[in-house]
């Protein structure tokens, strides 16, 4: 449930039935004008968390002034990544969800607002679903705001499993930027994906700073501009987010 009071007047919340995902979504709605902002939670969290975290309130002078709209999603990850459905399943659950996200959300977006620009971010896991639908819709979206994120989920790390338990399909593949990033060669999309205005941020201490690392040179060997910022300590906590929005968003 929702714990917090609002911390803006220009609050809005939203229930629809997805036919995508066969069930409803929620989702909150943070101010009228300015640049449309779609926010994804952590790791199996919630639609309400940015702003029980404080990390609507770390933007809100820039809601209140109109220079950006944020439109924070719910998760499904526990349906997915974190389910216990056979790995193949999971990824296909995944898909499902960002079917919802270009089909369902973006409209809902792009009704509301109509500036051209549409930024995409997350934190954690989140960061991945940002940083994953950014690169490959890049005439979706043109800012993308990673924070504290990890960009292939079948590598095993220190607390952290490989979500396919071993299994590797197309489906994995191309839902990993850390494994397609490396292998764009077509001209037409890298032309696209060097329009876009991308960050990738995370803290030294972080365990996924080296798949970080890595997506930065990967972006780097394709020719890709990005900024990629390290900051001290883990950096991989709300505090940190509520820095983070302030700075790249």
């Amino acid at each position: 449930m929702i714990t917090s009071a609002p911390s803006l007047s220009q609050r809005e919340y939203q229930k629809w039935y997805s036919p995508a995902l066969k069930r409803d979504m929620e989702m909150l709605v943070f101010g009228k004008k300015g640049m449309p902002v779609l926010f994804f939670p952590t790791r199996s969290a919630r639609f309400y968390d940015m702003e029980n975290w404080k990390i609507i309130d770390a933007m809100s002078g820039k809601i209140a002034a109109g220079q950006v709209q944020v439109f924070c999603v719910d998760s499904i990850d526990k349906e997915s990544f974190y389910s216990d459905i056979p790995p193949q399943e999971r990824i296909l659950r995944h898909l499902e969800f960002e079917q919802y996200i270009l089909e369902e959300v973006v409209p809902f977006i792009r009704k509301r607002n109509k500036k051209g620009k549409l930024a995409v971010t997350g934190c954690s896991l989140g960061a991945f679903h940002a940083v994953n639908i950014g690169l490959k819709h890049p005439t979706v979206f043109s800012k993308i705001v990673g924070m504290s994120g990890r960009y292939d989920l079948t590598k095993s790390l220190p607390f952290f499993d490989d979500l396919f338990d071993g299994y590797f399909d197309e489906n994995v593949y191309f839902n990993m930027p850390n494994r397609f990033v490396p292998g764009i060669t077509d001209e037409v999309l890298l032309n696209q994906l060097r329009q876009l205005d991308i960050t990738i941020v995370i803290g030294r201490d972080d365990p996924f700073l080296p798949d970080n690392e890595q997506l930065s040179a990967s972006l780097n060997a394709i020719g890709v501009p990005h900024h990629f910022y390290i900051w001290n300590e883990e950096a991989h906590r709300p505090r940190y987010w509520r820095q983070m929005v302030k700075l790249y968003l």
